[in-house]
């Protein structure tokens, strides 16, 4: 028998369910009020409280606050009560005004909005205006690079490599191989100075260069396990050889699937009869810039952060005995990496973001 309240349909006439819509995609609108007309939305699709605050990753107390002020005072339930205190200074039309100033206009003596020189354009006091870009999410003065592929095989290539990684077949194994050239030996004029309490490591902004090296690595994604061996050069040859180190390292009577990028070394006449003469060998080549979804990346990042990017070498061949002690302590404790998006998840983010470029554009002209 089930228990609990029977809980009363929620029902929205078409204007109050437009509303609701409008709010949630609008991305100049404070976040609170977009998901609480996600929750009111959730209801009138008829789940009950409990299963919407699992999807909406909130509180069932919350569901039925906002559920209950919905059904008394409908879309003006939705909205913040007038707190005790002294009442509002500046009201929703100055927010606006500034919200649309900081994403629509440039200073004229900077490419982006500070606070400062926000609330000297607005009149309105530095503590303002850091209020009201925490509400929006606004940072101007962060900026992310992007770049699409152009790849005319991009979904295709999408879906075979996100394949391999959700479902890998059955007796063989997956590896992410790719190069990581030009790995300088740097030196620093002076000493470092240690880290001590109250202090931060202390190094010279200059250095002396003493030679490069290039890093092969193949990343089982099934184990986490790497094969990498360094090169003095990053040729075809230096790649072929790799390659025979990688054959010489996989169990027997596995089929061997690599996934790499379409760099020129990787597609020479040697390299292609190679791969010619061992047919359980299947090269999955990644889209043209879209290193990001080959995992070998990811094991890059790790070196640079935790190997090369603040270590002190005197010579290439003390920078790649690290780089070979790094291999070797990763492989006594390998872990695989989570790979969580399907191929239609991120087609369709790519999609997104795509229309999102062209309407900035189209604004723009």
């Amino acid at each position: 028998m089930a228990r609990g309240r029977p809980v009363e349909a929620l029902v929205l006439t078409p204007a109050e369910r437009d509303y609701l819509e409008r709010q949630v995609r609008r991305q100049r609108v404070a976040r609170s009020l977009s998901d609480r007309c996600k929750i009111v939305l959730k209801c009138a699709e008829g789940l009950p409280g409990k299963q919407v605050a699992g999807v909406l990753g909130i509180s069932e107390r919350t569901v039925g606050k906002w559920r209950g002020r919905f059904v008394r005072d409908r879309i003006d339930g939705l909205l913040d009560e007038p707190r005790v205190g002294r009442p509002r200074s500046i009201d929703d039309d100055a927010v606006a005004a500034v919200i649309e100033r900081t994403l629509a206009a440039r200073p004229a003596d900077a490419t982006h909005w500070s606070i400062r020189s926000m609330a000297a354009a607005t009149g309105h006091s530095h503590t303002t205006i850091r209020r009201m870009w925490n509400a929006f999410g606004l940072q101007p003065h962060r900026a992310e690079t992007f770049k699409l592929s152009s790849d005319p095989l991009f979904v295709d290539k999408v879906r075979d490599i996100v394949g391999l990684y959700l479902s890998p077949p059955t007796h063989a194994i997956v590896l992410c191989v790719d190069e990581k050239s030009q790995i300088q030996a740097l030196d620093r004029e002076q000493p470092v100075l240690p880290m001590m309490p109250g202090m931060p490591e202390r190094r010279t902004p200059s250095y002396v260069r003493h030679g490069t090296t290039s890093l092969f690595a193949a990343l089982d994604i099934a184990t986490g396990a790497v094969i990498g061996k360094c090169y003095k050069r990053h040729r075809a040859s230096e790649f072929l050889d790799f390659l025979k180190q990688i054959d010489a390292n996989v169990p027997g009577g596995l089929d061997v699937h690599i996934v790499m990028d379409n760099y020129a070394t990787h597609k020479t006449p040697a390299v292609k009869a190679w791969l010619a003469r061992r047919p359980h060998y299947h090269v999955h080549f990644t889209p043209t810039s879209a290193s990001w979804i080959n995992q070998v990346e990811r094991w890059f990042a790790e070196l640079t952060r935790k190997q090369i990017q603040r270590g002190v070498h005197t010579s290439t061949a003390q920078l790649e005995a690290d780089i070979r002690s790094f291999i070797d302590q990763h492989n006594a404790d390998p872990k695989p990496f989570r790979w969580t998006k399907s191929a239609d998840e991120i087609l369709a983010a790519v999609k997104r973001f795509c229309q999102k470029t062209q309407q900035t554009l189209c604004a723009e002209l």
